[in-house]
Order: structure tokens, then sequence, then C-alpha cells
């Protein structure tokens, strides 16, 4: 079975604001478990009025409290930017609201500009502690210890599962010396995608919380009922990858006809770069890309991002996608695919 699960930007765009952006994310996760994906996560950014997601365990909560069975985590928590206390705390609340559905992925990155990271009262160098704050985090999150001085309540005992995120090999090697799933950002980062995963699993040491290595790759997935109408869609976060280029990320852009009038080609060359592995199309292209994306990788799970400025639009892709995700399955399995 193909595992596919969400990373959602919660975006604001011009036509909408941050309320909505709030709602339809939760919307979204109500509408994805029914089409059988597995989790959904948001991230936490800070000072970029197009994401809503700053105050991340907060969105979380909404976001659980509009579904019923999903996994609703983060991906992530920028753990330099917080105390491992008091992520423990905001966690394992969760975690005792929504027994079984909640994911901890933890990022080293600060998530945001230095002026930010300051206002943040977080000292840059914070980052270097990322190894350590990661153990103690899940130390927190473990069964109280007899004579344990500093408890996170209500968070011990609830054991959060822990996720490493990556974008290059520190990440890797952090979740293979712990022993914890590692989710890699090649939704923004294809670059160094293959070369991480095979330092993940080289390096791969059993844990409590996992026997074997599980990797999830993040990719960006556009799909509509035809091609053309998905390389369409794509323009908007097209625009939005040209926009942090020009270092002036702002709301998300409802799509246009021709995207070449609105980037330079070292503008363009840039952006897909970065979006080098984004699988744009109809239900059998996108079939055809996942399929390719999971032989190539090996992948034990793919967390897509599917960023489209339309919120029917939106729910349309992640049907289709669902539905090739489905097809990727079938015909592994020899079976015929369903029609959505």
């Amino acid at each position: 079975m193909t595992t596919l699960s969400i990373l959602d930007l919660v975006r604001v765009t011009e036509g909408t604001d941050a309320r909505g952006a709030l709602d339809n994310a939760r919307d979204l996760a109500a509408h994805a478990e029914g089409w059988g994906y597995r989790r959904l996560w948001v991230a936490e950014h800070h000072n970029m009025p197009g994401i809503a997601s700053a105050a991340t365990s907060v969105v979380i909560g909404h976001i659980a409290s509009g579904s019923k069975t999903i996994r609703v985590g983060a991906g992530g928590i920028m753990l330099p930017n917080h105390s491992p206390l008091v992520i423990a705390e905001q966690f394992g609340t969760l975690a005792r609201l929504y027994p079984g559905r909640i994911d901890l992925g933890l990022g080293r990155a600060p998530g945001t500009d230095r002026h930010t990271l300051q206002a943040l009262r977080r000292a840059p160098q914070a980052a270097e502690n990322f190894p350590h704050d990661v153990l103690e985090l899940q130390h927190y999150l473990a069964p109280l210890q007899p004579d344990q001085r500093i408890q996170a309540v209500p968070a011990a005992g609830t054991e959060v599962p822990l996720w490493i995120l990556g974008s290059s090999d520190f990440g890797a090697m952090l979740a293979a010396e712990l022993g914890l799933p590692y989710a890699f950002a090649s939704h923004f980062a294809p670059e160094f995608l293959l070369p991480a995963l095979r330092i993940y699993r080289s390096r791969f040491k059993p844990s409590a919380q996992l026997a074997e290595p599980y990797a999830t790759v993040g990719v960006n997935v556009i799909a509509a009922d035809s091609d053309a109408e998905a390389r369409r869609l794509a323009t908007t976060q097209q625009m939005s990858f040209t926009n942090m280029v020009r270092g002036a990320r702002g709301l998300s852009r409802p799509p246009i006809d021709d995207i070449e009038g609105y980037w330079s080609p070292a503008e363009k060359a840039h952006a897909m770069r970065m979006l080098a592995r984004s699988i744009v199309g109809s239900r059998d292209t996108v079939r055809a890309g996942l399929d390719a994306l999971l032989a190539e990788t090996g992948a034990n799970e793919l967390t897509i991002v599917s960023d489209v400025y339309d919120h029917a639009a939106r729910l349309r892709s992640f049907e289709l996608i669902a539905a090739a995700g489905r097809d990727v399955s079938a015909h592994r399995a020899g079976r015929p695919g369903i029609a959505v």
C-alpha cells in the first residue's frame, strides 16, 4: 500500500485571511482522512504574512478537533527556538486531548530570518544544542522516573513519536544515531535527497521507538483533471518560490496563464532547482510520477505538498493524488485502479 501524508503550508491567500487559512487546513484534514492519508503536518514559520502556522501547537489542536482519525503533527517544530520542556508540555497536552494521533517532527533551522530570531529571544548558536535538546525532549515525554525533579505535565508517559526533519546530511545522521524516523524536505531541497537517504539507512541504530529505518520524502504534487490545468495551478507555487528569490514573501497569489512573463531567466533557474522533483499533471501523470519516486527512493511514505490557491481546487488535487496513490498500489499488486 502506498502511504501518503500531507504537509499543509496553511497559506494565507490574496482571497482569504489567516482565519480562512486555518479553517481550510482543518477542512482539508477532515477530507484527507476519508481519502486515506495517514497524517497531516503543519510547520513553524515566523514573520511570514503568507503562512498562518507560527503558533504550531495551537494550529495542530484546531486541525485535530475537526477530524477523527488522521494523525496531526508538526513538520516541524524548530526546536532551537524553544525550551524542550515547553514543547513537551504543549505536545503532551495535545497527546492527552487526541491520544494516538499526534506526531512531533523536529527541525534545527530557525524557520525565520535573523531579526525575527532575535525577537524570539533565541541565540543563533542555539542550533548547536539541537541533538541534546532532542534527547531532553524525549526524556520529558518518556514515563516518569523515580525522584525525577522536573516533570513536563501532562506530557510524561505520552511518548509522542519524534521525527527528525532534514534538508541535508546532518538530520540524516542524527535520525540514524537516535533511531528515529526521518523526513527529508525534497519539496524545496531535492538535490540532497538520495545522499541523505543513503546516510540514514546505512547508519541507522534501532531504538525503543523504531526497530528499522523509516523515511518519508516531501514532494510537491499538483493534480487536476488535465495536465494543462495542473500546470496552470502550479504557477501559484512557482510565483511563491520566485518571490522568495526576490526576498519579497507575501500572500499566495492566484494562478496565471503565462509564468514566463513573471520570472526572469535567473529567477526561473533558481526556483526550478528547488522545485526539480515536483509532480504536476492529471491523475495518470501523477501516478507515474509517484511510482517513479517510490522506485527511486524506496521511501516508506510520501509527504505531499499541494500548494494550490483555490481551496476547492486544492481539495480536488489531494483527492486525485490519493487516487493516484491507490493506482500505484493496485498496479504493484496486479489489480485494476478505482475510478474517482
